[in-house]
């Protein structure tokens, strides 16, 4: 049998190459093809695996030349230049390698932390251009000031250490992190406008989602303190760059570090010029240890799927056996959307999930079953989970994890049930596979009904009184919503009752309100699968 062959086609540490050629895969390292889209067509059609960091766009003409490639490896954590559907569709597995470049990411934001604490490169170039502006440069002590951290994950726990180690005071805003979690790492664990109105230093380290995008915007500005300081090393996005633009020219915001924009590369930027901003190319991995460690990683899980089989966080694979596929896939899909479902909900910290599998599902591998469930709990907040991973990312967050198996005894075959518990509340949702091989929703928070999930759907709890569905049905047709399905259930008459709506198009924020205004109407939640 001929080795495997793999493509580097960004430039990759040398260690790379050689550790495909001990594992037995013949490497090709071409560092700059990857900047020639027709070269890199040319050739990639001879290749089992394709290495990569960020030069290299493997766009869907890319993936339909690549008749012999198996796995996309990219030395990092951002696969934005992958098309992960059409590698999907054509059976190629995407690794990435999301924990290689956390230190020096947050080490990186430690460090604008003390350039705008000091106003170190005003005054640097203050003073290479020969003037000696002491009194103009007076800067404020990190010692003792508290710093908030927006999304207390594998990087943002890193910086709260350091910031600990220098003796300051941190609180942490993160709805996937524990109380527990949070007294280990020695940081208090708060509500968003607590932090704004806490921090002194405010740095970002959650991922960009729809929850997330300008999660500081000119209204969080104004319930921040007088002088904060605030750090961006995560992603652009996170910051309505105007806003921060209009908070410096003001003296609002003291300063802020950014490193990363909204646009990249950014050769003009709205918070170019600004006072008291330190902006940087998006240095947050660029150490050379960095580089190093993410490219041994790649290197490592790409030669073990190519020569043994093995997947370590793909983004777009579950691990599950070739002889288990056929019958395990439709469960993962329902534990996915089970988790998905009551991810969407969660907003509180989370402390446990709780997974029951009842009947025949409860012999199968649910192992792969509960790494589906936290792929999709999670994935709301960090689009970047995937099922290697989220076990992984749960247990970071000091989320406990537990998983109960027992043969049946209630009214269906087989069904999962998954239980989230609060630091407020407990919520589940349960779910079983039909003959048809769809999942359905049978029970949420004790509530029996029978529904299929669709793409777009509105999860409506009301009071059960008469008309309101009506009342729901009118709105959304007056709005010009077409609504596909209803589904509904209810504890007893007049008692608690659920509603899911599919609709064709997602609901505006005003048409949000305005069903929120609806007599009887207890919670509104948009959902997305």
């Amino acid at each position: 049998m001929s080795k495997p062959r793999v493509l580097i086609s960004d430039a990759l540490s040398e260690t790379a190459v050689a550790i495909f050629r001990d594992r037995g895969v013949d490497v090709d390292f071409q560092p700059a093809l990857g900047k020639d889209k027709d070269a890199l067509i040319a050739a990639i059609g001879e290749y089992d695996g394709l290495a990569i960091r960020s030069a290299t766009k493997v766009t869907d003409k890319v993936i339909a030349a690549a008749n012999k490639l198996r796995v996309i490896g990219r030395a990092g954590i951002g696969v934005d230049n992958v098309d992960i559907p059409a590698a999907t569709a054509k059976g190629i597995i995407v690794m990435n390698t999301p924990f290689g470049n956390s230190i020096t990411t947050a080490e990186h934001a430690i460090a604008m932390m003390f350039a705008c604490a000091r106003q170190i490169p005003k005054a640097d170039a203050s003073t290479q251009a020969g003037k000696w502006e002491k009194s103009k440069f007076m800067g404020v002590e990190i010692t003792g000031k508290t710093l908030g951290i927006i999304g207390c994950g594998n990087i943002g726990s890193v910086v709260a250490r350091r910031a600990l180690g220098l003796s300051m005071r941190v609180v942490a805003y993160d709805p996937f992190l524990s109380e527990d979690r949070a007294a280990d790492l020695g940081v208090e664990k708060v509500e968003l406008d607590e932090l704004f109105r806490r921090a002194d230093f405010i740095t970002l380290h959650t991922p960009l989602t729809d929850r997330t995008r300008n999660v500081i915007n000119a209204d969080a500005i104004a319930k921040m303190r007088d002088g904060v300081r605030i750090i961006n090393c995560a992603r652009g996005g996170l910051i309505d760059e105007q806003a921060l633009r209009d908070a410096l020219d003001s003296g609002k915001v003291a300063a802020a570090g950014v490193d990363v924009f909204a646009q990249e590369p950014a050769k003009e930027n709205v918070l170019f010029g600004a006072p008291n901003v330190v902006c940087t190319p998006h240095l947050g991995a660029s150490t050379m240890e960095a580089q190093e460690n993410v490219a041994l990683q790649v290197a490592e899980q790409m030669a073990d799927y190519l020569t043994t089989g093995a997947v370590t966080n793909a983004l777009n694979m579950p691990s599950i056996s070739a002889e288990e596929a056929p019958r395990l896939t439709p469960f993962v899909k329902l534990a996915e959307q089970l988790g998905s479902f009551a991810g969407q909900l969660t907003e509180t910290g989370v402390r446990r999930v709780r997974i029951e599998y009842e009947g025949t599902v409860a012999e199968m591998n649910t192992k792969a079953l509960t790494s589906a469930a936290l792929t999709g709990f999670l994935q709301p907040l960090l689009q970047s989970v995937n099922m290697v991973s989220a076990p992984a990312a749960a247990k970071e967050r000091g989320i406990q994890v537990e998983e109960t198996r027992r043969e049946q005894h209630g009214a269906y075959e087989t069904y999962i049930r998954l239980t989230v518990v609060t630091d407020k509340q407990e919520r589940s949702v349960a779910g079983t596979v039909f003959a048809d091989g769809k999942p359905r929703i049978i029970q949420i928070k004790g509530i029996n009904m029978e529904a299929e999930l669709s793409e777009l759907m509105l999860y409506i709890t009301n009071n059960d009184k008469p008309g309101f569905i009506g009342r729901i049905g009118t709105l959304l047709g007056e709005n010009g919503i077409n609504i596909a399905r209803m589904q509904f259930g209810r504890d007893f008459e007049g008692g608690n009752a659920i509603a899911l709506v599919s609709v064709d198009h997602k609901i505006s924020p005003e048409l949000m309100e305005a069903i929120n205004r609806i007599e009887n109407v207890q919670q509104v939640k948009p959902l997305v699968f």
